[in-house]
């Protein structure tokens, strides 16, 4: 079993940056390949960023490419999203997410295994 805490959401305003950290406990998170997803109210899941186990392979969506960057630190436990150059619809609950075996669906939420509660992150223009 793993818990995921996310932390570091906030209100900022449009241009700025915020860093959300995933904080795994439990089995060691070290082996899995881990994701961020958002989600507004009436809307489905989307996703964000994804990272493999090593960390050296990364994925993104086209809306925030060039903006996000996400990392982890297996010493740590933790997975970071480091998002820059916030935009209002960037306004979302952000979650993070593990999964134990490798998939080639690392933007589907029924991909994962785990999720955290969720962080908001308001982005005021």
């Amino acid at each position: 079993q793993v818990q995921l805490v996310e932390s570091g959401g906030g209100l900022v305003q449009a241009g700025e940056t915020v860093r959300l950290s995933c904080a795994a406990s439990g089995r060691t998170c070290s082996s899995y390949y881990m994701g961020w997803f958002r989600q507004v109210p009436g809307k489905e899941q989307e996703f964000v960023a994804a990272i493999t186990w090593s960390g050296l392979s990364t994925y993104y969506a086209d809306s925030v490419k060039g903006r996000f960057t996400i990392s982890r630190d297996n010493a740590k436990n933790t997975v970071y999203l480091q998002m820059n150059s916030l935009k209002p619809e960037d306004t979302a609950v952000y979650y993070c997410a593990a999964r134990r075996l490798y998939s080639a669906s690392y933007s589907l939420p029924v991909e994962y295994d785990y999720w955290g509660q969720g962080t908001q992150v308001t982005v005021s223009s």
